[in-house]
């Protein structure tokens, strides 16, 4: 029997760099790896269900889930995790000294349903009072105009939110002090570029997000791997076939990462950073599956909930195919 052709649209990753690459094979599949822009990705799978196989922001996947039936089922595979402290800005003279004064301010957000924010508020109403509906919203375009939500959302009467002018962008509007911060998964160019009118929320990143791990043990989870239904239920198979290979290609990450002959990335202290990060994390620190990521999932979930993202608060397991959460025992 022919393998079966599939499509997988996804970020150029080290963890997945040998499935687009070909020296890792998924059982049954002729894969074709599409490296885009994860914007590019979400947007084109979300509206459009262009892809077989899509990486996918685990808030836009969770949001999905109240269409009936739902048009993806996703993998415990988390292609991007990241502690997202750093993803707060704010202008320098909107009187924010700490996160505690983020109450009451003006907020900007490219979407409000973006993966990264909804962790960054939920922290900041579980360990600094600031609740998700204590502060005010604007949503659009961060450097380019136009941007709108992926998603349609129906958020409660207590989340304050409005989209920012057609012709306006919020990088401009947290240089020109028009919204007090910013929440945002990329930098915002006025940061980037030194502009001293713009600082980050947090101005100790590395040791806030380190506190917040050793208090929690969650290294917050961005993204997972997700199959359109339609394929997953003409081939329920893809998802085994499909998560055993993710998991491989992520294991040679690990080793490759780990050879000191030659720095595989321009970081001149890629492998100490890696030796700490394995101290304080744990050696399967990029851990797939549900149980061993079970906190950051929980807490994912009630976020989504609470936030007005989803109509009930999921369990972790109902998330995932479940032909991917166990496997033959030799």
């Amino acid at each position: 029997m022919a393998p079966l052709h599939l499509t997988f649209a996804c970020g150029d990753y080290d963890r997945t760099r040998a499935l687009a690459e070909g020296t890792v094979r998924a059982d049954g599949i002729d894969l074709t790896y599409l490296r885009l822009p994860v914007e590019e990705t979400f947007f084109r799978m979300l509206r459009h269900r262009e892809f077989e196989v899509a990486e996918m922001s685990l808030s836009s996947y969770v949001v999905s889930l109240r269409e009936d039936p739902s048009p993806f089922v996703a993998l415990p595979v988390y292609t991007s995790r990241m502690f997202r402290h750093s993803s707060l800005y704010c202008h320098a003279d909107s009187g924010i000294e700490k996160p505690e004064d983020l109450r009451g301010k003006l907020v900007g957000t490219p979407e409000y349903q973006l993966t990264a924010c909804v962790w960054m508020r939920g922290i900041l109403g579980d360990r600094h009072d600031v609740p998700f509906d204590s502060v005010r919203y604007v949503t659009g375009g961060q450097e380019t105009a136009g941007r709108i939500e992926k998603a349609d959302l129906h958020l409660p009467d207590s989340v304050r939110i409005e989209r920012i002018p057609e012709d306006a962008t919020l990088a401009e509007m947290l240089a020109t002090g028009e919204i007090d911060a910013l929440c945002t998964p990329r930098v915002p160019s006025p940061f980037a570029a030194g502009d001293p009118r713009v600082r980050r929320v947090f101005p100790d990143v590395v040791g806030a997000e380190k506190e917040y791990y050793a208090a929690t043990g969650i290294f917050p989870i961005m993204h997972v791997v997700v199959i359109r239904r339609d394929v997953y239920e003409r081939h329920p198979w893809v998802a085994q076939s499909l998560n055993k290979a993710l998991v491989t290609a992520r294991d040679q990450a690990y080793a490759s990462l780990y050879d000191t002959s030659a720095l595989r990335f321009m970081l001149p202290w890629l492998t100490p950073q890696l030796e700490e990060a394995r101290a304080l994390l744990g050696s399967d620190y990029w851990s797939y599956g549900v149980d061993g990521n079970r906190a950051a999932l929980e807490a994912f979930l009630r976020y989504h909930h609470e936030q007005g993202l989803s109509a009930r608060r999921f369990a972790p397991e109902e998330l995932f195919a479940p032909e991917a959460l166990e496997a033959a025992v030799i």
